[in-house]
């Protein structure tokens, strides 16, 4: 018994491994250059594909997560693992005289369905490892998520740039080495038995009277939560802010006189400072609840879209970098939440699948995101989208606040 336990660790090195390789997703920053500036596609039909991306990736983790019941966590990596190879390697062998239909359907249907269902697996099955840590755990998981830009869109703006690699050999090698990690990762992970005894976790006093016992409810009960929906389109506002600064962050850096290579840089630093968000997110909600935890990032949130936005108006690098950074732990804290919401709310034994459908919020966002690029698109300035970034995380606040107990 001791002996299992102690592989906890090992399965959490494991997937934050997974979680780093699988988070390329959301370097779409860097991954569409080439689609923009060789292929010439459209502003409008690249944020529409990072739309549907994170549309078929929800679609992933809720499958993942039916799938995972059924056939084990081992083969359902493994067909994830496919699915991302095929996408990637696919994508690379898109021209100039491909039709976007079919950038849809390699990277958004195959590449971000199979990586929604490893996310998906991969977070249920090491967090049922770490019932007293749940925190840390899915705050631990979404770092690697939330890293992988700025570790590997660096690497990938370079092989791009690079004569001998390019545009087509960097994408079927992404696809090889993402597929690999993720079909590896399924031969190593594995649930807990249902005898492993874990360590009791520390139960604090509550600062407020929020504290609850916690039951298992089924996704149909979820559903019939009010509080469910108020969460959901909380973190559906907070999420929203996020999505569409990744969607468009290197171009605007551009738009305030960053240099090309800083611009891409500070695509990485968003990343990091994802990363930060999602871990100190983690330690946050188990040190201080789910309450304190939701508000406080719904209020840097706010700070984040307010700065950005004066950053715009003003036409100031150094102030857009801190909106970036902000913009970063306040996206960070998202899936760190939701995650930890999930199972605290609505208990572990339906957790991957309601897990799967608390995260469709991430569908919300990102139509939002869609809709700021077109307003960035018809205004041709960065003011309106941010004016509705910040609206909607104030309008996150009011649902934030009236958040209680299931």
């Amino acid at each position: 018994m001791k002996n299992s336990l102690s592989k906890r660790w090992l399965f959490l090195g494991v997937g934050i491994f997974t979680m780093l390789f699988s988070g390329v997703l959301y370097a779409w920053s860097i991954l569409k250059i080439p689609f923009k500036e060789a292929f010439n596609f459209s502003d409008s039909t690249l944020a529409f594909n990072f739309t549907l991306t994170m549309c078929f990736f929800c679609l992933g983790a809720f499958f993942g997560s039916l799938i995972c019941k059924k056939i084990g966590t081992k083969i359902t990596l493994i067909i994830s693992g496919v699915l991302v190879a095929l996408g990637f390697v696919s994508t690379g062998f898109l021209n100039e005289s491909t039709p976007h239909t079919l950038l849809y359907l390699t990277y958004a249907v195959l590449a971000g369905t199979g990586i929604g269902i490893a996310y998906n697996v991969v977070v249920s099955t090491v967090c049922a490892w770490f019932p007293d840590k749940k925190g840390l755990c899915s705050g631990s998981l979404m770092m690697g998520f939330g890293v992988s830009t700025l570790l590997l869109g660096n690497v990938i703006s370079i092989l791009f740039e690079n004569g001998a690699f390019g545009f087509s050999k960097t994408y079927i090698t992404l696809g090889l080495v993402i597929g690999v990690v993720i079909t590896l990762s399924g031969i190593i992970l594995k649930r807990p038995d249902s005898n492993t005894v874990f360590p009791v976790p520390k139960v604090k006093k509550p600062a407020s009277k929020e504290n609850f016992e916690t039951r298992d409810f089924t996704t149909k009960e979820m559903l019939k939560s009010f509080t469910f929906w108020r969460a959901f389109l909380c973190m559906a506002f907070i999420t929203a802010v996020g999505n569409t600064v990744i969607s468009f962050a290197r171009d605007l850096m551009l738009s305030v006189d960053a240099i090309p290579t800083l611009a891409t840089t500070l695509v990485g630093v968003l990343s990091v400072f994802n990363g930060i968000g999602r871990i100190i997110t983690g330690a946050f909600y188990d040190a201080l609840g789910r309450r304190t935890t939701m508000i406080s990032a719904n209020v840097l949130t706010i700070v984040a879209a307010g700065v950005t936005l004066l950053g715009v108006v003003i036409h100031s690098l150094p102030l857009c970098i801190v909106g970036l950074c902000l913009t970063g732990i306040s996206y960070g804290s998202c899936p760190t939440v939701t995650s930890a919401f999930s199972a605290s709310f609505y208990g572990q034994k339906h957790f991957s699948t309601n897990y799967s459908i608390t995260n469709f919020n991430l569908i919300v966002a990102s139509f939002i995101a869609t809709f700021s690029n077109s307003l960035l698109i018809s205004t041709g300035s960065y003011v309106a989208p941010f004016i509705l970034l910040l609206i909607l995380a104030v309008s996150a606040m009011g649902l934030n606040l009236s958040i209680k107990r299931p």
